[in-house]
C-alpha cells in the first residue's frame, strides 16, 4: 500500500481561530508555521494557549519554526472519523520538531512501510477548507 498524497484532501474543515491561536493561522496564511515562545523558560509549547505552561504567564512570543523534525510516533487509520467520508489510509504521527515541541499531525507522499521512529520529515501545507493547515512530509 502507498499514500502517495494527502488522502484527506479536501475533507478537512476550515479552522475556527480563537483570540490566542490567531497569530497561528494567520502564519499558516503565509505558508509560516508559528510557535508560541515562552521566553522566561526559554521554551516553545505548542498548541497554542493563552498561557505559558512553564510560568504561567502571559507573555508568549511567537516565532516562526523551522519546519523541520523527526517522527516520533505513528499509526496507520484506517477508518476516519467524521465529517471524513470514504479515505483511503492515512497517517497520524507526533513529530518532534527542532524546537522541542511535539505536534499531532498527517504525514503525506510516504509509503506507510517506509515509515520509522526517527524519520527525518519536513513541513508540507494542504487546505483545511480555504485555510492553509500544516501536515509532514519526508525530508
Amino acid at each position: 500500500m502507498s499514500i502517495e498524497s494527502d488522502p484527506l484532501a479536501g475533507q478537512r474543515p476550515a479552522p475556527i481561530p480563537l483570540n490566542f491561536s490567531k497569530p497561528f493561522w494567520d502564519g499558516a496564511k503565509d505558508k509560516k508555521l508559528m510557535l508560541q515562545y515562552c521566553p522566561k523558560s526559554g521554551k516553545y509549547q505548542f498548541y497554542p494557549r493563552p498561557v505559558s505552561v512553564y510560568t504561567g504567564t502571559r507573555e508568549l512570543e511567537w516565532r516562526e519554526a523551522s519546519g523541520k523534525g523527526h517522527i516520533y510516533s505513528f499509526s496507520l487509520s484506517y477508518k476516519a472519523p467524521p465529517p471524513f467520508k470514504d479515505v483511503k489510509p492515512y497517517i497520524i504521527a507526533s513529530v518532534e520538531l527542532e524546537e522541542g515541541v511535539r505536534v499531532l499531525t498527517n504525514i503525506i507522499n510516504c509509503d506507510p512501510k517506509a515509515l520509522k521512529i526517527d524519520m527525518p520529515v519536513r513541513l508540507a501545507w494542504v487546505l483545511a477548507g480555504t485555510s492553509n493547515y500544516p501536515v509532514f512530509e519526508p525530508a
